[in-house]
């Protein structure tokens, strides 16, 4: 089974999910500084057989191109319009609220999170034409330092 990486590119941090596209899901979700972008995803590859890299075409998408092209694997551009807008909508379809909760404004349970991991899947899901499940706990809001 092949895995593939799908990146929100941004100029300070990136958005990124390893997902196996046979299987429909998300085995890791993160959001790195885009300095540590490229030895990150060295790791990935180390560990994992990965057949593409599927990037968003916005912030500094050339430039990290650039950076990836040294792994020699396939790399595909892929429109990200309004993914950041709709990754709050897609946060609360992974993570559902319940009990009293759902009587508060859902505003105030995405403020200060990082939603640039759910970018990043929401471009591999419309690159893929399906929706993708989580493997277990997978914590959108990581960050790497």
């Amino acid at each position: 089974m092949s895995k593939v990486i799908s990146i929100d590119p941004g100029k300070s941090k990136c958005g990124l999910v390893l997902a196996e596209i046979s299987e429909k899901k998300v085995y890791k979700a993160i959001v790195v500084k885009s300095e540590f972008l490229e030895n990150y995803v060295r790791n990935l590859i180390t560990g994992e057989q990965i057949s593409q890299i599927i990037i968003g075409n916005g912030t500094t998408s050339k430039e990290i191109i650039e950076k990836l092209y040294i792994f020699k694997i396939k790399i595909i551009t892929f429109e990200e319009k309004n993914t950041t807008y709709r990754a709050k909508e897609r946060y609360f379809e992974l993570f559902p609220i319940s009990g009293l909760k759902f009587f508060m404004p859902r505003e105030i349970f995405i403020i200060n999170k990082n939603l640039d991991a759910i970018s990043a899947l929401i471009i591999l899901e419309d690159y893929c034409k399906m929706k993708f499940t989580l493997n277990q706990n997978i914590d959108f809001k990581t960050w790497l330092k």
